[in-house]
């Protein structure tokens, strides 16, 4: 699985506010923070908004704020309001034009697979991406 730099923005975004709560920051002090683009930032920063996740304070003084507790935002709900690119072609809104259709079961494979990763992703919290005690079950990578 590969997630989309909107998305990654957009966890870091997270991860700073909660980190900093209830302060209110800019888009500007946010992207600066990261040293990425204003611009996109501030895109992020909307979704974010529209999906609940933040508040958007107006005036001088403005910026964006945690709307929850970060206890109350899980990590896999954040990925998919931001990730709304498909995994694969076959996924698209728009249909497919793959060739092995109807016989390919490469799809169905991929969909349960991106299921359990979202899956896992739900037991985490924002909190939990702040906290040096959260429970992680040990990963078998490679050496």
């Amino acid at each position: 699985m590969r997630l989309t730099t909107f998305t990654d923005f957009g966890l870091r975004a997270l991860i700073l506010l909660a980190d900093r709560n209830p302060e209110i920051m800019s888009a500007a002090a946010i992207a600066d923070h990261f040293d990425v683009s204003r611009h996109h930032m501030a895109k992020v920063l909307q979704e974010l908004t529209a999906a609940g996740f933040l508040e958007g304070i107006r005036g001088a003084q403005g910026g964006v704020r945690l709307a929850r507790d970060p206890r109350d935002i899980r990590i896999g709900d954040v990925i998919r309001s931001l990730d709304d690119q498909p995994l694969v072609e076959c996924f698209s809104a728009q249909g497919s034009n793959c060739a092995l259709l109807p016989r390919c079961r490469l799809k169905g494979m991929l969909a349960r697979a991106e299921q359990g990763f979202l899956r896992e992703l739900d037991r985490f919290t924002l909190a939990d991406c702040l906290e040096k005690t959260a429970a992680f079950p040990p990963l078998d990578l490679p050496v």
